[in-house]
């Protein structure tokens, strides 16, 4: 497909999908409207059970008004990453209940650690600042595209039955023509909504990051747990890593070399009494050499690309990209060399995602962006396919598996009927303080 081919394919298709996407973000929005009652009600229950603690009431309220208020936090953490992509890091587990459930001193010890929980103070000042705060901001595209239906679907059928003093925004609507312009501003009005709609759901997830992410000493202890954890499968992975270099050499290229050498045996024999049978060994002596070398270069492969030692991430990605039969529109913008185990991370996991988009998306192209910003390389590998990833496929947790060593990151957000968008990011320092850019269709 040709460049011109591929935009009016695009311009076919994006206009459908982009529509569908805001009618289900105006969707969203009512529901991040109505659901603030639900968040206020559990914030007060909380109130409520924290001020009826001196007289122990409290003791048998906490527990249960604490856990609804998380469920509600959840609800929202989990909606937060599938509609925008943005991930709110979860506190800690609510401290657990007593053992057996009427036991005096256990609930007393319960309402204790939930007081000095800091992921119980944080849900909590999110219960009261979500319903005055971002339930209006999800409301404004909804007010929008209601107050513009009304302009463009009521007005003209009753306009005549309305008669004198029937404002529309700053328009009086008393004749066919100020209906007509009525009509053009409600229109303006449901644009302006479902252009804002994305907009504002991304900014309410930024809002509920800032309010419902899990404390710095949390996220602390989690990097800790992290990084013992990735050491261990670190020290897992060079072993299997070692085993298989191990084997292909054994049966691959090694054996090989034996055959070769025992060839070259028997035609060493043979070559005073039977030159015509030595030079047919030594013939294929040839050929064995030829696919022993083949099989290193395939090893060496595997291991890293001479590609990506020689040339680097951008130009080792590109080379992804022609032996793919996908159209992938890739885009560089990286200030020289990275450190060469980050640029090995970041090739093998693109050339997954590349895969996975291949298999499994449907799209005929794929656009992949590198660059390198706040201290970090930043891939995006984004298609116009049918979506509905599972973040939590094989394929996917393997990418995870070769970014944890680095405390890199892979975001995915593929909701149904696409686009799907993986993101990763390796912190990392560039060698070359001096930016290259380029751009180009493989």
């Amino acid at each position: 497909m040709t460049e011109p081919q591929v935009g009016m394919a695009q311009a076919d298709r994006r206009p459908g999908i982009s529509l569908r996407g805001a009618l289900a973000d105006i969707g969203r929005c009512q529901l991040l409207s109505l659901a603030a009652l639900a968040v206020f009600g559990a914030g007060t229950l909380v109130v409520g059970a924290l001020l009826l603690l001196p007289v122990g009431i409290g003791l048998l309220l906490l527990p249960p008004a604490a856990a609804a208020l998380r469920r509600t936090s959840d609800r929202y953490r989990g909606w937060a990453v599938r509609w925008t992509g943005t991930v709110i890091s979860p506190p800690q587990p609510l401290p657990p209940r007593p053992t057996p459930p009427e036991d005096t001193t256990g609930r007393h010890r319960q309402a204790r650690a939930l007081l000095g929980d800091d992921g119980f103070w944080h849900d909590l000042r999110w219960a009261w600042a979500e319903p005055w705060t971002g339930a209006l901001l999800a409301a404004v595209p909804l007010a929008l595209v209601e107050y513009g239906l009304f302009g463009a679907a009521v007005q003209p059928f009753t306009w005549r039955i309305l008669g004198d003093g029937n404002w529309y925004a700053f328009i009086l609507v008393d004749s066919t023509p100020t209906m007509l312009a009525a009509l053009l501003l409600g229109l303006g009005f449901i644009a302006a909504g479902l252009k804002a709609a994305p907009a504002t759901l991304r900014l309410h997830a930024r809002w509920s990051r800032r309010l419902l992410a899990a404390p710095h000493t949390t996220e602390l202890v989690r990097r800790i747990e992290h990084l013992a954890g990735s050491r261990a499968d670190i020290l897992d992975v060079q072993a299997a890593e070692l085993r298989r270099i191990e084997r292909d050499l054994h049966d691959g290229a090694q054996a090989r070399l034996v055959a070769m050498g025992m060839t070259l045996d028997e035609a060493t024999r043979l070559l005073d009494r039977d030159p015509p049978a030595a030079r047919a060994l030594l013939h294929e002596v040839r050929a064995t050499s030829q696919r022993a070398l083949q099989d290193l270069r395939e090893l060496v492969h595997g291991v890293l690309p001479p590609i990506l030692a020689d040339r680097g991430l951008g130009d080792a990605v590109r080379s992804l990209a022609l032996d793919s039969h996908l159209d992938v529109h890739i885009e560089v913008a990286l200030p020289g060399r990275l450190p060469a185990p980050v640029e090995s991370a970041g090739y093998f996991a693109v050339a997954e995602l590349l895969a996975n988009a291949a298999k499994h998306s449907g799209a005929p192209e794929v656009r992949i962006r590198l660059s390198h910003t706040a201290g970090a390389l930043r891939a995006t590998v984004t298609d116009e396919g049918r979506g509905g990833a599972d973040p939590d496929g094989s394929g996917l947790q393997g990418v995870r598996r070769r970014l944890d060593p680095f405390d890199g990151t892979l975001v995915l957000h593929s909701p149904p009927g696409g686009p799907t968008t993986a993101t990763l990011e390796i912190p990392c320092a560039s060698s070359s303080p001096k930016t290259s850019s380029s751009s180009g269709t493989d």
